[in-house]
């Protein structure tokens, strides 16, 4: 890609190091997901008869920066797509690169899991899959619950909660943009004055956990809290008089990161709810989670930003999770459900069962990427990505040149 002619401080093109992490916390999920078939706490939409708090613990590791760390990479692509298009075209762009699949995803895939659940549930339930999924699809408006303006009773959007958020935050971002744009400079140049203002982030995200509470399911953040991920990013990730403080400041932030998550620990495991509960106890176990995230998000910013190699360009191994990003996270929860459900029958240990969950899954959402999305013009609309890019036809002597349409 041609380098991006931005304002001063600026960043300057793709940043290969933040595709990589982008795709690979995608195929993360597949692994995350599949552990919650496992786990004691978690509600979700099939059990194995074997679970264990190790699972609980190892999850909340890629709780408090995985999906902050998708929403401040959004931000800072929205940041890109405004000054390449300006506000109108870029909440046009987002409506449908993003709505669509929403669509396609709640309507197609969504149902599955939740028909799976049902029958996972109860061996007697026998209703058949077309008849739920037109109970599934009886839903009744419900404002209150922005953005989630839909309620039914088997209802839900499921794993696609985040593309209705970003969506919603794009959406709410675009009449703003040009005014932000010219904050987000102001506050480069602050940051780049006093480094130390870098860890300011942590203290509204610290207040939004513990005043509005965790949603788990959210993966156990506020959704607002996420909306402040979403704005650093497009304020502030990609500006060079950020990202050299950044940079300077990532093992700092990794270790305050670490032990202010290890502070969550006691009302995680032995107070009250630390989700909902209004105790001190749990509104400083909220607290500590915020402010962890923020100092892993950062330390995870930083020390990618250190690898030059990733900035002269992705390593071709890691650019196909990069490329896929979105396809594969609408296919991947289904997928990982429908294999759950047959296998945690088996008679064999957890440990088995995980990795048979995994890898199926993992081949099955490649092979559908790959035949179902990535060849057809249609279907690559369908999943909120862009026209795959035209072949070129080298001439015998000569430089290349575009293929007939």
């Amino acid at each position: 890609m041609g380098a991006d002619t931005g304002p001063p401080g600026a960043g300057s093109g793709r940043r290969g190091e933040l595709d990589v992490l982008r795709g690979l916390v995608v195929v993360g999920l597949v692994f995350f997901h599949s552990a919650l078939v496992f786990s004691p706490d978690d509600d979700f939409y099939v059990k194995d008869a074997t679970t264990t708090d190790a699972v609980t613990v190892l999850a909340g590791f890629g709780v408090v920066w995985a999906m902050p760390m998708l929403f401040l990479l959004a931000g800072l692509g929205a940041r890109h797509s405004v000054r390449r298009r300006g506000p109108a075209r870029f909440a046009r762009e987002r409506l449908l690169r993003l709505g669509v699949p929403l669509v396609v995803g709640t309507v197609v895939l969504c149902p599955l899991p939740q028909w799976l659940r049902l029958r996972a549930a109860d061996p007697a339930y026998d209703e058949p899959y077309p008849t739920f999924w037109g109970r599934f699809l009886s839903v009744r408006p419900d404002p209150a619950d922005f953005p989630f303006v839909l309620e039914g009773e088997h209802f839900e959007t499921g794993h696609l909660w985040f593309v209705v958020l970003l969506l919603a935050f794009c959406l709410l971002l675009a009449p703003f943009a040009t005014a932000l744009t010219g904050r987000a400079d102001r506050a480069a140049e602050a940051v780049r004055r006093r480094p130390a203002l870098l860890l300011l982030p942590a203290l509204p995200l610290a207040a939004v956990n513990a005043l509005l509470g965790m949603e788990e399911d959210y993966a156990g953040w506020n959704r607002w809290a996420y909306l402040l991920f979403f704005a650093y990013g497009f304020l502030l990730a990609d500006d060079e008089r950020v990202r050299v403080p950044t940079r300077r400041a990532a093992v700092r932030a990794g270790v305050a990161g670490v032990v202010l998550f290890a502070g969550t620990a006691p009302g995680f495991v032995a107070g009250d709810d630390p989700f909902t509960a209004w105790t001190p106890a749990a509104l400083a176990t909220r607290a500590l989670f915020g402010a962890a995230g923020w100092c892993w998000v950062l330390a995870i910013l930083g020390l990618l930003d250190r690898r030059p190699r990733f900035r002269r360009g992705m390593p071709p191994f890691l650019a196909y999770p990069a490329v896929a990003a979105l396809p594969l996270y609408v296919l991947h929860q289904p997928v990982v459900v429908a294999y759950a459900y047959g296998v945690v029958g088996w008679s064999a240990p957890a440990g088995v069962k995980y990795a048979v969950i995994v890898a199926a899954s993992l081949v099955t959402v490649v092979l559908l990427y790959e035949l179902g999305v990535r060849r057809w013009a249609v279907t690559r609309w369908l999943f909120g990505m862009r026209p795959a890019p035209r072949a070129t036809a080298r001439p015998k002597d000569g430089p290349p040149t575009p293929s007939a349409p």
